[in-house]
């Protein structure tokens, strides 16, 4: 049995191993501030969440393979595959971070998985892509108000450069470089770039009715933002906060915009952005290198996802018969 300080702490996946684990030698500080700093936020955020999920049921950790097997089972009834996969990943850092035997590698638990897998099959659903002439009518509809401007900027930005939403809040003002064919848009972190490593993304202007280059200047105009943050807050009176917008105030964003237009907000989140712009130029013949150059993908596997309904249309077989 594991000792009680190794327990996980609520989800502390980043516990730093004591003498129990490291001999007598105690980490530096210095080399627990990287520890902590290898994952990224949200990442934590994450890990603690299905954590405190795991012992919300009762659970504890270590845990053994009939306990994560019966939690696995138990979940089937409410969850979806791929929920249940994040947690297993989860649960499997977890003991990776305490030094403990790794249930999830048992074959018990691969087998659980298996057949819950094949029992509520592995299709995810993924947000419904918003493809160029949906959002010219979501903005059509938009005015002058301060959060129609904002919110012009931040779908038309996150659109053009088919920005995660992490990324699109993290933008500031130093990350646009405006040139005379549009601007350079530098994305300092995303979340296949951890480390900071950084890309550009060529944005020109835009040569039908909506222009995400006009949209940028005139909020940044408007809102008088010269540095820091691009994206701020506001509260219900319209009024611009000092913080930048959350990840999550993107989402309802998205979701209220596509609501005004008539469409169906459930289907719709911020990373509807990112697929619609994929989706869309692939759609205008765009090729994949192009595309890729823009989304950040660095291969073909990673965008097919958001290609595969493009392919499935593209010189179908029932459109030579019909």
């Amino acid at each position: 049995m594991m000792s009680a300080d190794r327990h996980t702490d609520n989800g502390n996946l980043l516990r730093v191993p004591t003498s129990h684990d490291v001999g007598s030698d105690v980490l530096p500080a210095a080399v627990q501030r990287l520890v902590t700093a290898s994952l990224a936020d949200a990442s934590k955020r994450a890990y603690r969440l299905d954590i405190a999920h795991f012992e919300a049921t009762g659970r504890r950790l270590p845990a053994t393979p009939e306990i994560v097997a019966a939690y696995l089972a138990e979940g089937s009834q409410t969850y979806a595959v791929a929920t249940l996969q994040r947690r297993l990943a989860s649960i499997s850092k977890a003991h990776r971070a305490i030094s403990a035997e790794d249930p999830t590698k048992s074959e018990l638990v691969r087998a659980t998985l298996r057949g819950v897998r094949r029992t509520l099959g592995v299709k995810q659903r993924q947000a419904q892509a918003l493809l160029r002439d949906d959002l010219f009518a979501i903005l059509d509809r938009l005015g002058d108000r301060t959060k129609d401007v904002r919110d012009r900027a931040m779908l038309l930005l996150g659109w053009a450069c088919a920005l995660r939403r992490s990324e699109l809040v993290a933008l500031e003002v130093a990350d646009i470089a405006f040139t005379s064919q549009g601007a350079l848009v530098t994305i300092r972190k995303s979340k296949t770039d951890q480390e900071g490593a950084g890309r550009e993304i060529a944005m020109p202007f835009g040569r039908a009715r909506h222009c995400p280059i006009a949209a940028l200047k005139r909020w940044l105009e408007f809102a008088g933002i010269e540095a820091g943050p691009i994206f701020l807050g506001m509260d219900k009176h319209g009024n611009v906060l000092p913080d930048r917008i959350s990840g999550e105030a993107v989402s309802d964003v998205v979701k209220l915009r596509v609501s005004s237009a008539g469409y169906d907000p459930a289907v719709f989140s911020a990373h509807s952005l990112r697929s619609g712009f994929a989706t869309s130029a692939a759609m205008a013949g765009a090729t994949s290198y192009k595309i890729r150059q823009v989304t950040g993908h660095r291969s073909e596997a990673g965008l097919a996802p958001y290609l595969r309904t493009v392919d499935l249309f593209d010189d179908s077989a029932a459109a030579r018969v019909l």
